[in-house]
């Protein structure tokens, strides 16, 4: 089979399409059947396509075995039950067909979304399942994305299942009553799922970079649908175009982080950048002020080339905001950086030090940039204390050129 790369490819593609529809028709109850016969089927085309050579039309070719297969699951089901209880009239169930139409696959792909974004499942099992469901991450890469190995992965997930199962949990959209409760909990999933790719420490580049797409893809379908095409929506997809516009800036060829004043702004994708300003704009069509809306805002600023007092007194006033609305530790510390900028750096640093962020590698990270020029030996010691924290090489090389500058002054 020419083409080593076409079946991994189409996994990615395709597995979550037919999972989702196959769990659609048989039920929760069934959805390990779901996927063992999704995977059976890629199964088949790797030892068929290795033998016979890759069809015209691959992914019609997948559809089409996985019908088959799906219908002939239904059927033994049939057999089965009508010889155990004939009175129960089955025959037609597996006659129904299999819809991998485009637009049963897509509606298949929203409600599963919801499903597994039920607030009776936990946050981390939301994510697993999201990867493995909704994005075609297997076993491995999804251990690699949450830095632990796969047996704990494979029993958040079983657990998972297994929650959805006890609560009876349906693969549906939220009645339009309900669309704007449960919709929270999908953003927070797909907001999760991305800060998973874009802040991760590990070392896979294409691995980090594929977590973001995903979750840009799942807020795509949000906005494609009218029923959750929803300002806080576009504000999500907004702040992660203008996070994903410097992806190429914002690492090294090693890997390592390239912090923000040192990046090379002619690396920031103008491209993205427009379409976060186009669903930033579709935002403000509500009047819901939601914490994406405000993190979008601070994102499109960073997106300016400018230095201007006017930028960061813009971004330091929508990080008061936010952290009125939506607190979190690392937003703080994000503002004290711009607080850096709109004032002085010894303010940043006396609001910075009240955080006490001891077990984050970017608070020493931070520390050690605002007091560089200040007191150097203090930014040396801050910049030695993120070195014991930080987990990648090409991260640890970052900040170890940072300690040789300040040694050599």
């Amino acid at each position: 089979m020419q083409n080593p790369e076409l079946i991994p490819h189409l996994f990615r593609t395709e597995y979550r399409k037919i999972v989702s529809v196959l769990c659609r028709r048989f039920g929760f109850d069934e959805m390990e059947t779901a996927e063992d016969i999704t995977s059976d089927t890629f199964l088949t085309a790797a030892q068929s396509w290795s033998y016979k050579g890759i069809p015209p039309n691959p992914t019609a070719w997948l559809y089409n075995v996985a019908k088959n297969k799906a219908k002939n699951h239904l059927q033994r089901n049939a057999t089965f039950q009508a010889k155990v209880s004939p009175e129960i009239q089955t025959a037609d169930s597996y006659e129904q067909d299999i819809d991998l139409s485009p637009q049963n696959i897509s509606d298949s792909q929203l409600q599963m979304m919801f499903a597994i974004c039920h607030p009776a499942i936990p946050p981390e099992a939301q994510i697993g399942l999201a990867l493995r469901i909704l994005c075609g991450f297997g076993i491995d890469e999804i251990a690699e994305a949450f830095l632990t190995g796969k047996e704990t992965i494979n029993k958040r997930l079983f657990r998972a299942k297994e929650k959805i199962r006890n609560e009876k949990i349906k693969i549906e959209l939220p009645a339009p009553a309900e669309i704007d409760n449960r919709l929270e909990n999908v953003l927070t999933t797909i907001y999760l799922l991305f800060s998973e790719g874009y802040y991760s420490v590990s070392d896979n580049q294409i691995l980090r970079k594929d977590l973001c797409f995903e979750a840009m893809r799942l807020c795509h379908m949000l906005i494609e649908n009218g029923g959750t095409n929803k300002p806080p929506v576009n504000a999500l997809l907004s702040l992660m175009y203008f996070h994903a516009s410097r992806f190429e800036a914002r690492t090294d060829p090693n890997g390592g982080l390239i912090l923000y004043d040192d990046q090379d702004t002619t690396l920031w994708n103008q491209e993205l950048i427009a379409r976060g300003a186009w669903h930033l704009n579709q935002a403000t069509t509500g009047t819901q002020l939601s914490k994406y809306h405000l993190e979008a805002s601070i994102a499109y600023w960073h997106t300016q080339k400018t230095d201007s007092k006017e930028k960061w007194e813009n971004i330091l006033q929508l990080y008061n905001r936010l952290l009125q609305i939506a607190y979190s530790p690392v937003a703080a510390l994000n503002r004290t950086f711009a607080l850096a900028k709109a004032n002085t750096p010894e303010e940043a640093i006396i609001e910075a030090e009240k955080l006490q962020l001891t077990g984050n590698q970017f608070y020493y990270t931070l520390l050690g940039e605002l007091y560089t020029g200040i007191n150097n030996e203090q930014a040396k010691l801050h910049f030695e204390k993120a070195l014991t924290l930080i987990k990648t090489p090409a991260d640890r090389a970052v900040i170890q050129s940072k300690i040789d500058t300040l040694e050599n002054r």
